[in-house]
């Protein structure tokens, strides 16, 4: 069996001088609090995940220097996915502060905050994805549905840049519908650049009584589009404690692929994340 990988989890601390105006919306309160290495390890050694990617809540660079600290004194921190302005000039030299960090294996932007829908194909947001491409240092999409069908032509234009859609662009699990959502993540799957996290699904379910059924037509479609070869499990912990226990993501999710083979599996849960982020073995 691979090395078992979270592709997908955050850490904050309120005492930082960071924005956390995102945790006053309501119904967020449960997660308000500190969520550290510490918090996390344990969930880790009862699910057997044997190291986790952090990925960024900030737009700012100084995350990145926080969370590449803890993880030189964390190892199961296998990778680090930050931040760096898109739109700026100094772009590049920011990624190059960090790129060559060990443990610094890709950057995101909270895309789907974005008061432009078309924000990601801005022609200054393309000129900051091109540097991306050029250090061939992978990007993750955080998009809502109305976000996705951006991501086929984005990846056509940037053919050599590695993509990532987070959490299937969170289609409408609650509502049971695919609508909107299928024909788009279908169409970025055509592009062998983009990958697809199974993540953050319990969060737009019931959160109150979902079960993993609920789950399963968008896990099986994303399979059916990429291929365990392009799909990586993420927890989205700590967020996912706003409808389930890490144990029950990785528990639901781990059921909803029962049927696959042993290979497939560990596509699934480790070697595909570590492909894609080229996580050190």
């Amino acid at each position: 069996m691979s090395h078992v990988i979270d592709a997908h989890q955050h850490f904050w601390q309120l005492s930082q001088p960071f924005n956390f105006g995102w945790l006053d919306t309501p119904g967020l309160e449960p997660i308000r609090r500190d969520y550290l290495p510490e918090d996390l390890a344990p969930q880790l050694a009862q699910t057997g995940v044997d190291g986790s990617v952090f990925v960024q809540t900030q737009h700012d660079v100084a995350e990145n220097r926080w969370v590449l600290r803890l993880a030189e004194q964390y190892d199961f921190i296998a990778g680090v996915v930050g931040w760096v302005d898109l739109t700026s000039e100094t772009c590049e030299s920011q990624l190059l502060e960090f790129k060559d960090h060990p443990k610094f294996v890709g950057i995101r932007h909270v895309t789907q905050d974005e008061p432009d829908d078309d924000f990601i194909i801005r022609p200054d947001v393309v000129r900051g994805l091109q540097v991306l491409e050029k250090h061939q240092v992978p990007f993750d999409l955080l998009f809502y549905v109305r976000h996705l069908k951006h991501a086929a032509p984005l990846a056509n234009s940037l053919p050599d840049l590695p993509l990532v859609i987070d959490h299937l662009a969170k289609p409408l699990i609650a509502a049971g519908t695919t609508a909107g959502w299928r024909d788009d993540l279908r169409a970025a799957a055509r592009h062998p650049n983009v990958y697809c996290k199974l993540s953050g699904m319990v969060t737009e379910a019931d959160w109150n009584d979902w079960k993993p059924a609920d789950l399963r037509p968008y896990v099986d479609t994303a399979l059916e589009a990429f291929g365990p070869q392009r799909c990586m499990f993420g927890s989205d912990w700590p967020v996912c404690e706003l409808a389930a226990t890490y144990a029950e993501v990785h528990g639901a999710l781990r059921e909803i692929v029962g049927q696959l083979g042993s290979d497939e599996l560990d596509m699934i849960f480790g070697g595909t994340a570590s492909r894609f982020y080229r996580l050190a073995p």
